[in-house]
């Protein structure tokens, strides 16, 4: 529980307009709690499979929110003082604000890492259908992040 706290108080200080807030945590009845800034428009995959025709989302707005998950990723991999791998990055776990700006959210897979070190991990993690093929069957993937 520890090491859970600590992780994340670490990710409780990444600070990006693509990469939602989180903004505390309680543990109420042995239950740990998250508190992240509010999403009015939900999160992508509601958009996507069960929004009504006038919710389409065009293709520069698809471009736009991409685009800002790109951003987001670039600076956990990049631009924080630690290594960030989320691991499970998917429709549902990128979160709309109220100008449909794509935000990264749920780091319940994430892992830090210190700049320079290897980022490996001893088994596969993530959503299937969202994990690489050849790793998900084989536990070995192409190694993009060196």
């Amino acid at each position: 529980m520890r090491e859970f706290v600590a992780e994340i108080v670490s990710i409780g200080r990444l600070r990006h307009r693509n990469i939602v807030q989180l903004l505390g945590y309680c543990r109420r009845k042995g239950e740990l709690l998250l508190v992240y800034d509010y999403m009015s428009n939900g999160s992508l995959d509601k958009l996507l499979f069960e929004g009504t025709k006038k919710d389409e989302l065009g293709w520069s707005q698809r471009f736009h929110i991409v685009r800002g998950v790109a951003s987001g990723l670039l600076y956990l991999h990049e631009g924080w003082e630690q290594l960030v791998i989320h691991r499970d990055v998917k429709s549902s776990n990128v979160l709309l604000d109220g100008d449909l700006n794509g935000r990264l959210g749920d780091f319940g897979l994430a892992r830090l890492y210190d700049h320079g070190t290897d980022p490996l991990t001893t088994h596969v993690v993530g959503t299937l259908g969202y994990i690489a093929p050849e790793f998900s069957m084989t536990g070995k993937g192409i190694h993009a992040l060196t």
